[in-house]
């Protein structure tokens, strides 16, 4: 908990992470980005993109407390809150046992609220799913014009390997790659990946970039986002992949 005592307002510069606090205590949140949209109708402040915050904004919010996270949320945007001395909690989260481990520290630690029961019930959807090794290698889009891809070191990476997929660029010096798509398509991949996020891949929109492959159309959500949707992630993703197959 903070050291400033009871914490009673909180920004979240994080979809997942605002999601997370949201379905606990609404009634801390005073201010999101806007691409919080989960859950439906929050009703908290606009403070921008998780790229492009209103600092100002937020630091007249007063917030006892602003959630982040190292990779969404610019360097820059959290020296400057923390500055003018608003208290920062950054999360870094590159596998699911590091999500879990800081849904704890955010929630319990930062927030002061009990541990949720959807938190339980997320680690127990993936502590029994049947262990298995990866059998499909896969190119997992994230971005078009240009292509990018998911490198190593991604929580949607550790997600797939845990389903039996495995990312054939998992390995790349970079953790989110440009690719050409030719190169792509000449990896020698079983499967394509298209989630729904940050990229909006669709049925007529991917799939045709990868002729003779097998897409699988996925939630972005249930793919990259850390929170509630970690308990129903793994039936989601499971079927997705199996519709492709």
């Amino acid at each position: 908990m903070s050291s400033r005592g009871a914490v009673r307002r909180v920004v979240s510069l994080v979809p997942s992470l605002t999601e997370a606090v949201a379905v606990c205590a609404p009634e801390l949140l005073v201010g999101a980005t806007d691409w919080c949209t989960h859950p439906a109708g929050l009703d908290v402040t606009h403070i921008g993109g998780t790229k492009n915050p209103d600092t100002a904004r937020i630091i007249a919010l007063a917030p006892d407390l602003v959630i982040a996270n190292e990779e969404e949320n610019r360097p820059q945007d959290i020296a400057a809150l923390r500055s003018a001395g608003v208290a920062v909690q950054v999360t870094e989260i590159r596998t699911l046992d590091e999500a879990l481990r800081e849904l704890t520290r955010v929630l319990v630690d930062g927030c002061g609220l009990p541990r949720p029961d959807w938190l339980d019930a997320a680690e127990a959807a993936w502590r029994d799913l049947p262990l298995r090794r990866p059998e499909s290698g896969a190119v997992v889009p994230i971005w078009r014009r240009p292509w990018m891809v998911l490198g190593r070191d991604t929580f949607a990476g550790d997600l797939l390997a845990r389903l039996g997929v495995r990312n054939l660029y998992g390995r790349h010096a970079e953790r989110y790659p440009r690719v050409p798509v030719e190169e792509l398509n000449s990896r020698g991949a079983d499967l394509v990946v298209l989630p729904d996020e940050p990229y909006l891949f669709t049925a007529d929109d991917g799939p045709e970039a990868f002729p003779g492959l097998p897409a699988a159309l996925v939630s972005g959500r249930h793919l990259t986002w850390y929170g509630p949707s970690l308990v129903t992630a793994p039936a989601v993703l499971t079927a997705a992949l199996a519709a492709a197959r």
